[in-house]
């Protein structure tokens, strides 16, 4: 074939999984570390979806040395009779074959959380090598594969008395960018799933040298000890959880619901077990019934004051709530690919019946926790109407000044939005040395001074007020917390830069909790950066090097000064870096290093500053006591 010819030759057909290994990132997302933990939650749904067909209690994970994960259910045990289509055993077909196995057999599960079929069969053309065994009508049976093919045809390996599926597995290090599984992320999972699944029992277990650890997850008590697990540590207004349960069409429908005396609010909720992040018509039925039944005992509970009549929106029945609401549908509809939205129509007035009913029963039954519960929302309804009448001053005031931008912003010239961005930069020394070493034409500088707001502990119309926060508002331009329109923003990127030591993470953590909780979407879109400033300058004569860690400095001393020892700077912090040096190695956009900040960075930075900025001293001390001894940068 000539070079640039195109004809019937140049067409390819990816027969089999090998189209899962030209282009993994279709069918798993990516190749990165969430990737590969995608892989595991694919195998470990199989699992779930025996539990909720029944037929499984328990499921064991364990971790190994060298990447290698295994997967063991107490199930049926995959079919290992041949499959009357393709004349190799069932098993063959459901790990060889994309859009094979029993999730699309109504009989076979009513309800599963897989709706492509692309799950283990994607895992094992993405894995270097796969074992599967099954336990089955008293025999059991092996098969190895490896990169989506049979290495090893099933064989009978001997007698069993009870029924499962064991999966171990490598993944494929020239497939993914990392092999190595965090147990952190896999732990989090899990838990979910036990929460979920009222009654199973997953076992994870890490038997990783200097790593050894084991969980086991079980909950009796199903979404409503999830509240209790969230809202641990946190004031809670009506102890009891509220909980109610139906099942209708073939749909069951739980909720589960408990308010704290903080401001934030947070509604988990799943269809099949998947986590609907962007909602869908189960959380708009969720929320239509919320403002609906707190409306009424408005009057019941005769709370209006004054003449004006409280009217209380979505938002303000929403602060302090923590929920969660999970959906079993046989024949989930999902909005895009990425099951992040629930479309089925009629589960918004399912959900919406159910809640209405129960919280109203609720209310009726315990009138002093349901006035409190009601108050807070109508002192949250006063707070809104406040902060409105604030940003209208502050827009009032703007339309009357020539520059209503803050006077501490250095503005890019360039209007193509989609290349700018903003250094929020701790420090006005730091400030003026970005100032003096950016790009002008693109990266505007804004500098923060003083101690930012704990937003964990402050109402919306007190944020708004704020003299820190005022400026990263007005700046960005998009407005804040219900007003926020993350089309509006002035810059395409937003990139915190403060000192490497405990005040600079502490400021990134108070920005990142501020961005959670206030403006959303634009952590969701991963407009959110943060700056990684090098600790160490190693430098001889014009030999310079710049090294982010300890162990990247002596690396650079032995590897580029063997005869002679360099001078190494420690940088205490940025306003300590000369403007050449900032724009090298912080903030040229060809040799810098920045972090993309992901909903869950964000969400794991809110709960730990929740724990250590919250109201409550317990989880505190609770979190200083299980990490004291991995502390390694301490102030003194």
């Amino acid at each position: 074939m000539t070079e640039n010819q195109y004809d019937s030759q140049s067409i390819k057909v990816l027969e089999g999984l090998s189209a899962v290994r030209k282009r993994p990132g279709m069918y798993i997302g990516d190749t990165s570390v969430k990737g590969l933990h995608h892989c595991v939650y694919e195998v470990i749904d199989n699992s779930i979806d025996e539990a909720l067909a029944g037929h499984c209690d328990k499921i064991t994970v364990i971790l190994y040395d060298g990447d290698i994960i295994s997967v063991e259910d107490n199930g049926r045990g995959i079919p290992v009779a041949t499959h009357e289509q393709y004349g190799v055993s069932a098993l063959e077909v459901v790990m060889t074959k994309l859009h094979a196995g029993g999730k699309f057999e109504k009989n076979s599960y009513k309800v599963s959380g897989g709706l492509h079929g692309v799950g283990v069969s994607c895992v094992n053309a993405l894995a270097e090598w796969m074992k599967v065994k099954v336990k089955r009508d008293g025999k059991e049976y092996s098969m190895k594969l490896s990169r989506g093919e049979v290495t090893n045809n099933l064989k009978e390996i001997g007698f069993s008395d009870s029924n499962g599926t064991y999966i171990e597995y490598k993944a494929d290090s020239e497939i993914f960018e990392t092999t190595e599984y965090d147990y952190a992320i896999l732990e989090k999972r899990f838990r979910e799933l036990a929460f979920l699944n009222k009654g199973i029992t997953i076992e994870f277990e890490d038997r990783r040298k200097s790593k050894e650890k084991i969980n086991n997850f079980h909950f009796d008590g199903g979404i409503r000890s999830f509240i209790e697990y969230l809202n641990k540590g946190k004031t809670i207004i009506n102890e009891q959880v509220i909980y109610f349960t139906e099942m209708q069409q073939e749909t069951t429908i739980e909720v589960a619901m408990q308010y704290t005396t903080s401001y934030n609010s947070n509604i988990y909720s799943y269809v099949n077990n998947i986590n609907t992040i962007d909602g869908g018509t189960h959380v708009n039925g969720f929320r239509s019934a919320l403002t609906k039944v707190f409306n009424s005992f408005i009057e019941i509970y005769k709370l209006n004051r004054g003449k004006n009549k409280i009217a209380l929106s979505g938002e303000d029945v929403k602060e302090g709530l923590n929920a969660v609401i999970s959906v079993k549908i046989p024949e989930p509809q999902f909005d895009g690919q990425t099951k992040s939205k629930l479309g089925n129509s009629y589960v918004q007035n399912l959900v919406k019946g159910i809640v209405e009913t129960g919280l109203t029963k609720f209310f009726e039954t315990n009138d002093e926790t349901g006035k409190k519960i009601i108050e807070k929302s109508v002192m949250a309804s006063i707070a809104r109407e406040e902060a409105k009448k604030a940003r209208e001053r502050i827009r009032r005031q703007n339309a009357l000044m020539s520059d209503s931008l803050p006077g501490k912003l250095a503005d890019c010239s360039s209007r193509d939005i989609e290349n700018t961005e903003i250094y929020l930069v701790e420090g006005d020394s730091a400030g003026g040395s970005a100032q003096g070493g950016r790009d002008r034409k693109y990266q505007a500088i804004l500098s923060l001074w003083g101690k930012m707001l704990n937003v964990e502990k402050s109402s919306v119309d007190k944020i708004i007020k704020n003299d820190k926060l005022k400026p990263i508002i007005s700046a960005l331009g998009a407005g804040v917390d219900s007003t926020f329109d993350v089309s509006n923003l002035r810059y395409g990127r937003v990139i915190i830069m403060a000192d490497a030591d405990v005040d600079g993470s502490h400021i990134r953590t108070l920005l990142l909790t501020f961005f959670y909780r206030y403006m959303f979407e634009m952590v969701k879109q991963e407009k959110v950066y943060i700056a990684m400033p090098p600790l160490y300058k190693i430098f001889h004569g014009k030999k310079v090097f710049y090294a982010f860690t300890d162990n990247e400095r002596d690396e650079v001393i032995s590897s580029n000064f063997e005869k002679i020892e360099p001078s190494v700077q420690r940088y205490k912090g940025l306003g300590e870096m000369t403007p050449d040096q900032l724009w090298e190695t912080t903030m040229n956009k060809e040799t810098r290093s920045i972090m993309k900040v992901t909903v869950e960075d964000a969400q794991k930075a809110s709960e730990i500053f929740e724990i250590l900025m919250g109201e409550e001293v317990e989880p505190r001390k609770d979190f200083i006591y299980t990490y004291a001894k991995e502390v390694t940068n301490l102030d003194i």
